[in-house]
Order: structure tokens, then C-alpha cells, then sequence
């Protein structure tokens, strides 16, 4: 394949017509808004969110990205990101979330990832993806930020129908929360150094998404 931008990949990638089971997830919103939260308070779920676990996702990448590129103990990256992802949900929702890149990943950049071998969560996947493709770091960070937000929003157009334009906005809201943190997390090299910031009400939720007998969303 050739050489793309960092910039050009950060779109594709987050593009959400990607044929990677990314729309199967609401971030656990589903579970949230049967639980009372109020739609109008979705932009504050996402601030959460930004201050939580999307810097142990973001984090998660770059640090992946690094390890592929200069060598390093994935596993070890693997058990740091699961000790900072306690609910059994939020870990299983990411590791399938994980299973449909790979599957992207074999298809555009089959060298990012070994063969079979041990299932990966998102994170890690799309920061091996990174390493092999080119992505930048500071790109990576927002990417998965934005991949978060955009989840959330797009969830929230199908569960609560109104105006895109205010989805739209709430995505944007959110990548500014955590736009001051992109150049520290776009550094991290050590799995150990990885943020953790437990967010216990959001992980409840992932755990009550995952066993509503109907629902629209996986997670």
C-alpha cells in the first residue's frame, strides 16, 4: 500500500462507514439513558468520559504504537490496560471492538499484526495499526478521542432522534476536553505510565448494557 499521510489515515480510520463493528457500540449510553440519565446531560457523559477512560485508551495506543516499533511486552501492555478497564463489559466490548479491526488490519496493513495469536483489545490493535501505517501520535490521541465522542453522539441520534447539528457539537465539546492532555499522552512509552482514572458509574452501566434482553447496541 503506499504511504499516506498521517493526517489522511487519522480520517479513514476515523471514518465511521469503516467496516470494522464500530457501530454496534453506544459507549454504554443505551444502559445509561434507561437508567435516567437525561439526554440533554450527554455532553457532560462525554466530558466524563474524556477525563476517564479515553486517556487509558489513548494511551493505550500510543504506547502500542511504540512497543511495535521499537519492541517491547505486549502482553504486558495488555494486562496494564485491563488492570485500568475493571468491568467485565467495558473489557469484552473492547476486545470484539478489538476482533473487527484486526479484521481491517489483515485486509489494508496484514504485516501490523501477527497471525492468530492472542485477541487484542482496540487500543492495542490500532496502535499496531499506527506503527505499520504511519500514523503519528499526537493523531493517534485525538483519533481515539474523537472515535469515543463520535460513538456516543451517533448512539444518541438513534436512541433520542433530534438535530445531527447538536451531535456535531457535542463531538466537538468533547475532543476540546481532552485537546490540553494530547502532546502528555502522545509521549507515553511505558506501559506502567499509562493514566488511570476510574470511572465506577460508567462501568456499571457497561455491565447493565450488557445484559438488557433488548437493546439496539452491543455496548
Amino acid at each position: 500500500m503506499a504511504v499516506l499521510s498521517s493526517t489522511t489515515l487519522a480520517m479513514l480510520l476515523a471514518d465511521s462507514r469503516l467496516p470494522a463493528g464500530a457501530h454496534v457500540s453506544s459507549g454504554a449510553l443505551e444502559a445509561a439513558l434507561r437508567d435516567g440519565l437525561d439526554p440533554a446531560a450527554t455532553g457532560d457523559y462525554l466530558a466524563g468520559r474524556m477525563a476517564t477512560i479515553v486517556p487509558v485508551e489513548a494511551g493505550t495506543a500510543v504506547v502500542a504504537r511504540h512497543l511495535a516499533r521499537h519492541g517491547g511486552d505486549l502482553d504486558l501492555l495488555h494486562r496494564e490496560w485491563a488492570a485500568r478497564t475493571p468491568g467485565r463489559a467495558q473489557r469484552e466490548a473492547t476486545l470484539a471492538l478489538g476482533d473487527g479491526l484486526r479484521r481491517l488490519a489483515d485486509g489494508l496493513w496484514p504485516a501490523a499484526l501477527p497471525p492468530g495469536g492472542t485477541r487484542r483489545p482496540r487500543p492495542i490493535v490500532l496502535g499496531l495499526i499506527a506503527a505499520e501505517a504511519g500514523l503519528g501520535t499526537e493523531d493517534l490521541v485525538r483519533l481515539v478521542a474523537y472515535d469515543d465522542a463520535q460513538t456516543v453522539a451517533a448512539a444518541l441520534l438513534k436512541l433520542e432522534p433530534g438535530d445531527p447539528l447538536d451531535a456535531a457539537a457535542l463531538v466537538l465539546a468533547a475532543c476540546v476536553h481532552l485537546e490540553p492532555r494530547v502532546p502528555e499522552l502522545a509521549a507515553l512509552t511505558d506501559p506502567t505510565r499509562i493514566p488511570c482514572a476510574g470511572a465506577p458509574l460508567i462501568d456499571g452501566w457497561a455491565e447493565a448494557q450488557s445484559r438488557l434482553p433488548r437493546r439496539l447496541f452491543r455496548a
